[in-house]
């Protein structure tokens, strides 16, 4: 099958609805009553862009491949797209080269022993690897004591790899688990459209897109916003069945094990003197100990609200 009119369905939505979103006060051009489109127009664009309608007519039906960096950026800035998603557009157009046509399977990538080391290491901090499709393919104990309700999953693979999108979408217990699920599910959505303009044929990404879509009405609504993220850092709030509410500060870094393939190092930390840091030590000590990390709420009591 030619993945080609598949990518080009992606340009074509990202940058209408980029545009959607666009007012003409915002860019200084004249407002009319008698407008009839949401955000600006084509040739408003193309003004903005200095560029033809009609190129950049051909560009937004998906015509990208051959376009020079200079005016993707000069359409990036008319659209007013952020860091995110100008990288996500140049992504799009890479993709979109004739030698980058060839659908691709990729091959798994094995987390080298000095990583999972790294990982052990990390005894007072949740840590995992996870790859862009949302795999989570390394983890420390405290990372799987943390996120057991995920981890335990029914929604989990054969080989028993959690799968964070998949998890979210698909668990009702995930509405439970993260107190701002609705943020954790618009933030999933993102990261997941940014990996399609990295690898738009990959089949086992376009695989997990179609599942999510097919089961989730609410993946669907998310996706349909064409919102991209690449970096996703901040405060998450956990509802631990063990422990109670946790507010812990996560951070991503590029872990480079194959490629471009993307890998993210995503460390969950605590604010020291905090309730929380208090409960993530216990959740340590329980991860500490094989026979207490199994059942730990039939020896302790659970902990109070924050």
């Amino acid at each position: 099958m030619d993945p080609q009119p598949g990518n080009r369905g992606e340009i074509r939505d990202f940058l209408a609805s980029r545009r959607a979103k666009i007012t003409p006060a915002q860019v200084g051009l004249p407002t009319s009553a008698r407008r009839r489109v949401a955000g600006l127009r084509r040739e408003e664009v193309a003004v903005l862009a200095g560029v033809s309608t009609e190129w950049y007519t051909r560009l937004e039906k998906g015509h990208i491949g051959g376009v020079s960096e200079g005016v993707l950026d000069a359409v990036a800035r008319a659209l007013r797209l952020d860091d995110d998603e100008r990288t996500y557009l140049f992504d799009l157009a890479r993709s979109s080269r004739p030698e980058s046509r060839t659908p691709s399977r990729r091959r798994e990538v094995e987390v080298p022993t000095r990583v999972q080391w790294l990982l052990d290491s990390m005894t007072m901090s949740s840590a995992f690897v996870r790859d862009g499709r949302t795999d989570v393919i390394a983890s420390n104990p405290l990372a799987r004591a943390l996120y057991a309700p995920m981890f335990d999953s029914a929604t989990i693979d054969k080989r028993g790899r959690p799968n964070i999108a998949r998890y979210i979408f698909l668990d009702p217990g995930a509405h439970d688990f993260f107190v701002d699920w609705d943020a954790a599910g618009t933030a999933t959505a993102a990261l997941l459209r940014a990996e399609v303009g990295r690898e738009p044929r990959d089949r086992a990404l376009r695989d997990l897109i179609g599942e999510l879509s097919t089961l989730s009405p609410e993946f669907r609504s998310r996706w349909a916003a064409h919102d991209v993220l690449i970096r996703h850092d901040g405060v998450k709030r956990l509802q631990h069945p063990d422990v109670g509410q946790l507010e812990l500060t996560f951070q991503h870094l590029d872990l480079p094990l194959s490629g471009r393939a993307v890998h993210n190092l995503v460390i969950y930390t605590a604010k020291p003197g905090t309730a929380s840091e208090e409960r993530l030590k216990l959740l340590a000590s329980w991860a500490a100990t094989p026979s207490r990390a199994a059942e730990p709420t039939r020896h302790s009591p659970q902990p109070g609200p924050l």
